[in-house]
């Protein structure tokens, strides 16, 4: 009987474990990756999990720009705040985009404490 219960734990500990260790994963974006659109006013990051806003977080850089064929990163003032329904990570440029290629460098937390990275890359025509 004892082994009963002890394989029952080990099923439930191996089902859940799963759960607990799920990181955000980024599921839309506004403008869509490898886009090229009009100057966004903001650009929105979508991911699968709730994020602790203390600790997510972006920057917005300008890795290219029409006519510099060397044109080095560039970091662009910006803003970077949780939206309020807790999924979403918004960065607002201080000002309107030029032409040229972004590069938003992002870091998210959620409820697993694991700090996720990633780029997200669009075009301003």
């Amino acid at each position: 009987m004892r082994s009963v219960y002890l394989a029952a734990a080990l099923t439930f500990a191996a089902l859940t474990t799963g759960v607990a260790s799920a990181h955000p994963r980024l599921v839309a974006a506004t403008p869509a990756a490898s886009s090229s659109v009009a100057a966004p006013s903001r650009v929105q990051l979508r991911f699968s999990e709730r994020l602790m806003p203390r600790f997510t977080g972006a920057e917005l850089v300008m890795t290219g720009m029409p006519g510099m064929t060397d044109h080095p990163p560039m970091k662009v003032a910006s803003s970077a705040a949780v939206d309020a329904d807790g999924h979403t990570l918004v960065v607002t440029p201080a000002q309107a985009l030029p032409r040229g290629t972004y590069r938003v460098d992002w870091y998210v937390v959620s409820a697993d404490t694991h700090r996720i990275t990633g780029t997200h890359i669009f075009e301003v025509k």
